[in-house]
């Protein structure tokens, strides 16, 4: 699922300065199960922004919800009272949820409340690892399961690099080598043969390089 972290306290008081009425819209999607943007995160922003204006002798309304998903626009329809009655609305959805949420409330300013980091997996409660850069085009199946493009810091389809050294990443030590991962899983699934098969130069036009993308699913469409 996508990850992401609250922002700083700080940030988000200094991008509100000029607004008096604030929703602060929480996610139910992927940051409630990170703990970044869901309901419990939205109660605990507005607490402590209720206790830094009140410190500061400020006045400033301040109003919470959540949706099911601020990628969906059925969702972010139903904050349209609740978005009336502010002049901004900072949005601890992903950065996908919380573009969708400007485009929805036009004339309403829409800040983030925290930071998109990337798609990754639980390791435990709050510690999470990258596992896809959702490049487009999958190879999942002639590397033993384990993703080059994520796990390698040099993003190499042809690795190891030479450089790593213990099973760890010269870049940095306390990362696993991506290749030797993928080298030890093909060796127990009994694929070492894959190992030595040259992948293709890759295609990226289906990663970022292409500009914004998009995905039509014509089977689904209604």
């Amino acid at each position: 699922m996508i990850k992401a972290i609250g922002k700083p306290l700080e940030e988000i008081v200094e991008t509100l300065a000029a607004s008096k009425k604030v929703l602060i819209a929480g996610c139910g999607g992927c940051v409630t199960v990170c703990e970044a943007g869901g309901d419990k995160e939205v109660k605990v922003l507005a607490s402590s922004l209720r206790l830094f204006y009140t410190n500061a002798g400020e006045q400033k309304e301040l109003f919470e919800a959540t949706v099911t998903r601020q990628c969906d626009m059925e969702y972010l329809n139903e904050l349209a009272e609740i978005v009336d009655k502010c002049d901004a609305v900072v949005s601890l959805a992903c950065g996908a949820g919380a573009q969708y949420m400007a485009e929805r409330y036009k004339d309403k300013p829409v800040f983030p409340g925290v930071d998109t980091c990337f798609i990754g997996v639980n390791l435990e409660r709050g510690v999470y690892s990258e596992r896809c850069q959702a490049c487009g085009k999958c190879i999942l199946a002639s590397t033993g399961g384990i993703c080059p493009v994520a796990r390698c810091s040099k993003r190499m389809l042809n690795g190891p690099c030479g450089g790593s050294e213990g099973g760890k990443c010269e870049v940095d030590k306390n990362i696993d080598c991506g290749w030797h991962l993928i080298y030890e899983r093909l060796k127990a699934l009994g694929q070492l043969d894959r190992f030595e098969i040259p992948v293709d130069p890759k295609d990226w036009s289906t990663s970022r390089d292409g500009g914004p993308r998009k995905i039509v699913r014509e089977d689904i469409k209604i």
